[in-house]
């Protein structure tokens, strides 16, 4: 492990100096197992957390998938520079075949109700992640991720352990505050624990598509935050593009971590891992870098913030 990591400057300590502090909580919890693990969370949509009028929880059929895939849609290609096919235009939705598989975890207004075309109202979706496990991916022909990044050989060294990818995350332009984020987090921590995961991975984007051009990102990330031997994954060789463009000397930290997308803050200060190099998404207008977080390996501060039982928003 690095200096860098190690010592006082660590990635997690550069984001808490330069980014808004959690509210600290009076005990350090670490991240272990529950001695009697929680009910694993039921199709049916039960809650997993709420903050006044909005809740997270999964979704609770296919219908609440495609109101997810439309918000994507708005997020990726409506507010963003994301390419759609003639298909993805017509539905005006973003969709793919491993949403038939994946668990999406959905953050709802109730203040907010939309009619949905019977004319009831239903509270709108704001938020959203998607949620693919190990045991899943296996049976379905595998990762997501493993079209940028080469996982295979760290899952295949870590045969005791349990993989889980996140993917697809976005949040409704007007809902893009603590709140909002702090849910979603919060359901994906329930999440965890009820499916005892060990490893989250899954690609997280800077948008654009010129590595040049993210030069400081790109290389705070490689200097700062990449994984040790042991957690470290290579991009694809088609798809490699070298992070480390600026030597550590000649890269502003502020300036970094100012750049650097809300999302992938949110995963250093957890204590996240980037992969070894980054891959051009051409589609979606991206620059992606793999994350990985070893359960094990979280940052106890935020552990204890959202609760070691996963109880800081339950209802």
């Amino acid at each position: 492990m690095s200096i860098m990591r190690q010592g006082l400057f660590s990635p997690r300590k550069l984001v808490r100096k330069f980014s808004p502090a959690m509210r600290p909580r009076a005990a350090m919890v670490h991240a272990q197992r529950l001695a009697s693990p929680l009910p694993v969370p039921v199709k049916t949509g039960e809650t997993l957390g709420r903050i006044g009028p909005l809740e997270v929880r999964m979704a609770r059929n296919f219908k609440e998938v495609k109101k997810a895939q439309r918000l994507r849609y708005e997020v990726f290609y409506e507010e963003m520079s994301a390419i759609a096919d003639a298909h993805t235009l017509a539905t005006r939705r973003d969709a793919d075949p491993f949403d038939a598989y994946c668990d999406h975890l959905l953050v709802v207004d109730h203040a907010s109700q939309k009619r949905n075309k019977l004319g009831r109202l239903k509270p709108e979706i704001v938020g959203t992640y998607r949620i693919l496990r190990q045991e899943v991916a296996d049976r379905h022909g595998g990762f997501y991720t493993a079209g940028e990044y080469d996982i295979q050989p760290l899952i295949d060294a870590n045969p005791d352990k349990r993989f889980m990818e996140l993917g697809r995350s976005c949040v409704l332009k007007p809902y893009r505050n603590k709140k909002t984020v702090e849910l979603l987090w919060h359901g994906i921590w329930s999440y965890v624990l009820r499916h005892n995961i060990d490893v989250m991975l899954g690609c997280a984007s800077i948008e654009g598509t010129n590595p040049d051009a993210l030069a400081g990102q790109l290389s705070f990330l490689h200097h700062n935050a990449r994984a040790p031997e042991n957690w470290r994954v290579r991009a694809v060789e088609d798809r490699y593009v070298e992070m480390n463009r600026l030597p550590a000397a000649d890269i502003d930290a502020k300036d970094a971590l100012r750049a650097l997308p809300p999302l992938v803050k949110g995963y250093l200060r957890l204590g996240a891992y980037v992969g070894d190099g980054a891959v051009v998404d051409h589609q979606f207008g991206t620059t992606d870098v793999l994350i990985v977080m070893p359960v094990s390996e979280l940052n106890a501060r935020y552990v204890n913030y959202y609760g070691a039982d996963a109880s800081r928003y339950s209802s």
